[in-house]
């Protein structure tokens, strides 16, 4: 039995990110309970030399809508990275969720030996589709995911693994 490309890919980056959409309302519900000015969240990072929430959250959404683009053979949509909002960053998960729905198995399927070529610390890389999407994006999403969350759960938002999976 072979992985199916699109299985490993689109609906897994939907639905991780329509829980971090849930992680961003938890958040900006516990600023407003504890009095906190939405930016602490939002400029907040884990270590001075990490990006700050808005820029993970800016970050993930570029290798969900990323991804599948390359696999498929589409351009890759580009977004201006100028959210300052829990709100906007918000509408910027559920624009790449929408984006997400576009692709269908047979766009994405079949892909694991198309060639992909990208920019990698700086350098032009090639990589097969299977190696790109497993080695790649999917490391790099969650990283940027996790690390969202992490930020946030360090700075006391009560959230927990069900919140982070989407199950609650």
């Amino acid at each position: 039995m072979t992985i199916s490309m699109y299985e490993a890919s689109v609906p897994v980056f939907s639905a991780r990110l329509k829980a971090l959409s849930s992680v961003l309302a938890a958040a900006e519900q516990n600023a407003l309970d504890r009095k906190i000015d939405p930016q602490v969240f939002l400029t907040a990072r884990l270590a001075p030399d990490m990006f700050a929430l808005t820029r993970q959250v800016q970050i993930a959404t570029d290798h969900a809508k990323g991804a599948p683009s390359r696999l498929a053979g589409r351009e890759v949509p580009k977004y201006e990275d100028n959210e300052a909002s829990f709100a906007e960053l918000e509408a910027r998960i559920a624009k790449t969720v929408a984006y997400l729905a576009t692709f269908s198995a047979v766009d994405i399927d079949g892909s694991d030996d198309r060639m992909i070529e990208l920019k990698l610390a700086g350098r032009e890389t090639t990589l097969r589709g299977m190696q790109y999407l497993l080695h790649v994006a999917m490391p790099n999403f969650y990283f940027h995911l996790t690390t969202a969350y992490d930020i946030l759960r360090h700075n006391g938002v009560p959230l927990g693994k069900a919140t982070f999976l989407g199950s609650r």
